[in-house]
């Protein structure tokens, strides 16, 4: 009989890892968590997290599922009602509003370390999901029986499945020998937080500008979340300013739609780039979340499809006996499965983040042209706000 430490071994064990982690605990399956440090949850309850995320209803749904969104404290989320978007040119605008399409919100929007917090206080208590950090793992074999994690401690974990769930640089990943096509976008998102002297209503706001794109996401009471996806000189420009500089500029940039604004985290920047790959399973290993795919953060998908990716896993799991759960051809189904959600948003972000920052002239006219028109066009605004809200 075969000896294995766990049926399925996840390594990473951010938002996407330990969703799935916590999806699979109503089930029969053993379950290891490894991840490299535990999550901090000292945070004073004054501040706020650089990282915020728009959860979609398919999301917050599969967070519902598995009993991680009630563990959130509510006062910390906030329902989006509406979303402003506007070209740039001065006519040029968009807009989507909740009860038009028959629904209450767009989107949550929530910090990192609330939902992750709630992740793993889901996980704590479950006599089959071993949690297993700090770890650092070391070499991935598999044969025709098993996958063998190797830790820098020495310890060898065999197991039926292991996933890779640890982000866009991926450990997992490289010992596949898979190798994205990475498109960098000569960007950088550069983030943080406000209060604010204006109420925002609920209503998420975003500039699409010659040299980037602005995004006001509203925060739960007073306060918002910035997200500017630029190139590296206006990254310089922004980061080099003054806590209180940094206000009245972000503030000017936004036509002081919210009023004054107050630093509330410093600012952060990240770089910007796609990753597509050529296939994301193998013999008993499956990659998910960003360690398959990465978007522009232009729509605020990420996330959304990395839960996506746990939601159909976890159900292809649930249903399949446990000593096949490794199968390439059961892998290949939920690639399958995934491809043309993937795929789909991937060339949607990345042809807005084309259309938009160039200066072609013609294009200029044609993508405000576009926003316009499509903002006259309430059906197809209805399909576009159920699409991403079940995304």
């Amino acid at each position: 009989m075969e000896n294995f430490d766990a049926d399925v071994i996840i390594v990473g064990g951010g938002l996407v890892g330990s969703a799935l982690a916590l999806a699979l605990k109503q089930t029969s399956l053993t379950v290891m968590l490894i991840e490299g440090s535990p999550p901090a949850w000292d945070w004073p309850l004054e501040s706020w997290d650089q990282r915020i995320y728009a959860i979609s209803r398919a999301s917050r749904q599969l967070l519902q599922r598995i009993c991680a969104w009630q563990q959130m404290d509510a006062t910390r989320l906030q329902a989006t009602s509406a979303m402003k978007i506007f070209g740039d040119a001065n006519a040029a605008s968009l807009q989507f509003n909740a009860l038009e399409a028959g629904v209450d919100e767009l989107a949550f929007m929530l910090e990192n370390r609330e939902l992750q917090k709630a992740l793993w206080a889901g996980l704590a208590d479950c006599s089959h999901i071993q949690m297993i950090t700090p770890a650092t793992p070391s070499l991935l074999h598999v044969d025709e029986r098993a996958a063998t994690l190797s830790l820098s401690d020495g310890r060898q974990l065999r197991a039926r499945l292991v996933v890779g769930a640890d982000g866009a640089h991926s450990w997992v990943r490289s010992q596949l020998g898979i190798v994205p096509q990475v498109t960098p976008y000569e960007q950088f998102g550069v983030v943080a937080n406000f209060t604010i002297e204006k109420s925002h209503l609920g209503v998420a706001h975003q500039w699409f500008m010659p040299d980037g794109i602005l995004a006001w996401l509203p925060l739960a009471g007073h306060r918002m979340s910035m997200v500017w996806s630029c190139n590296d000189a206006k990254r310089a420009e922004l980061m080099a300013l003054s806590p209180e500089a940094l206000c009245q500029y972000v503030a000017a940039a936004g036509g002081a739609l919210l009023g004054a604004l107050q630093l509330i985290t410093p600012a952060a920047a990240f770089p910007l780039r796609l990753n597509q790959l050529p296939h994301t399973v193998s013999d008993k290993v499956v990659l998910i979340g960003d360690a398959a795919h990465t978007v522009h953060p232009l729509a605020g998908q990420g996330v959304n499809l990395g839960f996506g990716d746990v939601a159909e896993l976890a159900a292809l799991l649930v249903q399949t006996p446990v000593n096949q759960i490794g199968d390439y051809l059961l892998l290949r189904r939920y690639e399958r499965a995934r491809s043309e959600a993937v795929y789909t948003m991937q060339s949607v972000c990345h042809g807005l983040q084309k259309l938009f920052n160039n200066t072609n002239p013609l294009l200029k006219t044609l993508r405000n042209l576009g926003l316009g028109a499509t903002n006259q066009l309430p059906w197809l605004k209805r399909q576009l706000i159920r699409h991403a809200m079940d995304a």
